[in-house]
């Protein structure tokens, strides 16, 4: 099996910062993507950003030049950097891998317990 542990969220003012730790353990075989998700209340959740085994990463246009996504491969963990923050990035992340336990499974997505990251006014 395999588990995330998140880490980072809080409370913080309008054009703060905060950073994410997503580290995943277990048995793992291999890991393809690793990303952020997102739920506000009263939404569908949506992708954050996204960074491939390769080293790419994708973002969402909502956080394009404001969010920073970083993976260490070597420790299975992925940070995410947010910065000026605004109040509409108030929601529940979701840190979510798509992983292989053994050589021989198919690739399954993992989803973490969820961090809050609240961004007042």
């Amino acid at each position: 099996q395999v588990q995330l542990v998140e880490s980072g969220g809080g409370l913080v003012q309008a054009g703060g910062s905060l950073r994410l730790s997503c580290a995943a353990s277990g048995t793992i075989f291999s890991i393809a993507d690793m990303g952020w998700y997102r739920q506000a209340p009263g939404k569908q959740r949506e992708l954050v950003a996204v960074a491939t085994y390769g080293g790419s990463a994708n973002y969402a246009d909502s956080v394009k030049g404001r969010f920073t996504l970083v993976r260490d491969t070597a420790k299975n963990t992925i940070y995410l950097h947010m910065n000026s923050l605004k109040p509409e990035d108030t929601a529940v992340y979701y840190c979510t891998v798509e992983a292989q336990e053994h050589y021989y499974s198919d690739l399954e997505d993992y989803w973490g317990q969820g961090t809050q990251v609240t961004v007042s006014s």
